[in-house]
């Protein structure tokens, strides 16, 4: 199967890039090579490469940034995700949305299914809502994965921003009322490889299983890179305010995807993993 992947050079589109190249025509583009809010350009080049499935990653993921410009963030997130569908959608292709937790408005006492109603409460948020319909309206042949919290080797992220304070004795506080599920990019990429080669188009909710408080997340991570000494000082979302406040609780109950038998561990052993790999894993042995 030909496939191209939008956002090749983030983290999660490299990710898929190397996953598919093993068993697939894989070609991968960036914002160097068109931009997606160009419908033309967009179409030229999907038209030029002829995939018969896009996976499309590529989205302005600064909240903040898209709190303080709503319209470019729609412009990028939503009507950039539309030009991607439409071109697919006339070349006879697939595609595959990747979107976010953070369409959810946290009212809920449980963790959000998969057909549940969005309800955005920020622009980042309400960029990618856009995006999802979008997308289901313009192409049939759809997957568009939701996820949360993602974090990766290389690039700014959370887990991170975290080590790296702890590594140069800053002071850390973290918020305790904020919850969602910690994804792992490399375990991410791999259930959507499985995802598209499954031909069961839907909603899906691609998350490392279990949620957490963004403080408990942390702790964990740095309690298992060796740093159970560092104190996190806890503190509420209004003490730690922001442009793009985000929802309080946006945990993801992945139901459909498992009902293929697509599972992510347990974020717990997704953070292990992803310490082992940076060579930051305490060793228990004694």
């Amino acid at each position: 199967m030909k496939v191209l992947v939008t956002g090749a050079h983030g983290r999660l589109g490299t990710a898929l890039v190397t996953l598919l190249e093993t068993s697939h025509d894989v070609v991968g583009v960036d914002v160097n090579d068109f931009d997606i809010t160009d419908f033309l350009a967009v179409r030229e080049a999907v038209r030029a490469e002829s995939p018969e499935l896009v996976i499309h990653p590529a989205a302005w993921t600064d909240v903040d940034g898209c709190a303080r410009e709503p319209d470019k963030a729609v412009q990028i997130n939503g009507f950039g995700a539309q030009n991607v569908a439409v071109a697919a959608a006339e070349v006879g292709a697939a595609i595959a949305y990747v979107s976010s937790n953070e369409v959810f408005d946290g009212q809920s006492g449980r963790p959000y299914r998969e057909y549940d109603r969005p309800q955005p409460i920020n622009p980042y948020a309400y960029s990618k809502w856009v995006g999802e319909q979008a997308v289901a309206t313009v192409n049939m042949r759809h997957y568009i994965v939701r996820t949360a919290w993602l974090f990766a080797h290389g690039g700014k992220n959370f887990i991170q921003s975290i080590l790296g304070a702890a590594e140069a004795g800053r002071s850390l506080r973290v918020v305790t009322d904020e919850v969602a599920n910690p994804t792992y990019n490399d375990d991410l990429a791999a259930a959507i490889v499985r995802l598209v080669s499954s031909g069961r188009f839907g909603i899906y909710h691609l998350v490392n299983e279990g949620a957490v408080s963004r403080y408990g997340f942390a702790r964990y991570a740095l309690d298992r890179a060796g740093y159970a000494d560092v104190p996190i000082t806890p503190i509420t979302r209004s003490e730690w305010p922001r442009p793009g406040m985000p929802p309080a609780y946006t945990a993801l109950n992945n139901t459909a995807a498992a009902i293929l038998g697509i599972r992510l561990r347990p974020w717990q052993q997704a953070v292990e993993a992803f310490l082992e790999r940076e060579g930051l894993l305490l060793n228990d042995a004694v």
